[in-house]
């Protein structure tokens, strides 16, 4: 066992599965493990697990050698950015991370003077990278503050960190840039799925998507089944890397949003009698009892023995 800075509780190392006690990740059985610190998922042994019985905080063996501290970091030079469990303040540690502009509940590294945090990938992205997008060139990281430039993935404008070739004019969120698998697996579907950058060859002139069944530009980065000849928006198609509940339909968002997002909390509000678990919402999962918009795709609170559900920020206000 092992005692970790995060939680009050010893760790067990898992080296060997062990009579079945623990399951790997493994989407196509619907089997989710996803690690703390990351949130992405723990596919093979070692990892550590919580070692009271009812506690499901699990972590990848080098998310427990990640450096206290980041000094000079490129993005906040400022100040030394601190390793954090949990952000202050923040309901279940959601935050909005800083670099990729997507929700996290993991591990960050911040800055709590500035309140400013990322999540603990971001923490570690390279200056230059390369891309099969874009493979005649490096590209190198950016921070845009008022230039009107468009993603090649997703083709809405670029907004803090990306990156960019300057022969080229190519530009990338960072999100589209390291967040989108080149191949994932449909569970229901019997072959996998390419990320495209271009039209399909010899596809049909009109692209929808076999997911949400509208029609989508092929320009903007998809998913393409050669054999099948189907396609899917990037954010409708259930990424490999984690068991998704739903499709995401607001495409202002070219890859799934709640990537960097572990599921399964529980909280207690006056409100209501029930603890709520947090999930995503789905379509039967219909209005919000306080704002009486729609659950669906969203951060919400749901009740297991009534129908109570609330989003995740109207609880927070």
């Amino acid at each position: 066992m092992v005692k970790c800075f995060v939680i009050p509780h010893p760790l067990i190392l898992f080296d060997t599965l062990r009579n079945g006690s623990v399951s790997l990740h493994d989407p196509m059985k619907k089997v989710e493990l996803l690690c703390d610190g990351c949130v992405k998922p723990i596919t093979n042994v070692p990892f550590y697990k919580c070692s009271r019985q009812h506690c499901d905080f699990v972590l990848h063996e080098w998310c427990t050698r990640l450096p206290n501290k980041i000094q000079d970091h490129h993005d906040h030079p400022e100040h030394t950015l601190v390793l954090l469990p949990k952000i202050p303040g923040k309901l279940l540690g959601v935050f909005d991370c800083k670099i990729c502009e997507l929700p996290c509940n993991g591990f960050a590294y911040g800055c709590t003077q500035c309140n400013y945090y990322m999540d603990i990938n971001c923490g570690f992205i390279p200056d230059v990278i390369t891309h099969a997008a874009h493979s005649k060139h490096l590209l190198r990281r950016i921070k845009n503050s008022s230039l009107k430039i468009a993603c090649k993935a997703c083709l809405w404008l670029l907004k803090g960190v990306g990156f960019h070739c300057s022969t080229c004019d190519f530009y990338l969120h960072t999100k589209c840039a390291l967040l989108l698998p080149e191949m994932i697996r449909h569970v229901y579907d019997k072959h996998p799925l390419v990320l495209r950058y271009y039209p399909a060859e010899n596809h049909i002139s009109e692209y929808f998507c076999d997911i949400c069944e509208d029609e989508f530009n092929p320009i903007e980065w998809f998913y393409h089944c050669s054999t099948c000849a189907s396609s899917m928006h990037s954010a409708c198609a259930p990424l490999k890397l984690q068991c998704e509940r739903s499709t995401y339909s607001e495409y202002d968002e070219s890859i799934f949003r709640y990537i960097n997002v572990k599921f399964g909390g529980t909280v207690e509000i006056e409100d209501h009698p029930h603890p709520l678990t947090f999930v995503q919402g789905i379509n039967t999962d219909g209005e919000c009892n306080d704002c009486y918009r729609q659950l669906q795709y969203k951060m919400i609170f749901k009740c297991s023995r009534c129908k109570f559900a609330i989003h995740y920020k109207c609880v927070r206000k």
